[in-house]
């Protein structure tokens, strides 16, 4: 497998759907208040790019 067209292909994925919000003003982790819901994303993320590095560590 192509790693770069990987990380391109995931990069691009991220920047597009990041630009959508459906929340109002202070949510996320950092925001005036934030809910369980709002950190699932980052969860997600978090579980993703270590399933990532597991997966294409190198040790073959």
């Amino acid at each position: 497998m192509n790693f770069k067209l990987i990380k391109t292909a995931a990069a691009s994925a991220m920047a597009a759907l990041s630009t959508t919000v459906f929340a109002h003003d202070g949510h996320g982790l950092f925001g005036s208040h934030w809910h369980s819901t709002d950190a699932f994303g980052f969860v997600a993320l978090a579980l993703a790019i270590g399933a990532a590095l597991w997966l294409f560590r190198g040790d073959k």
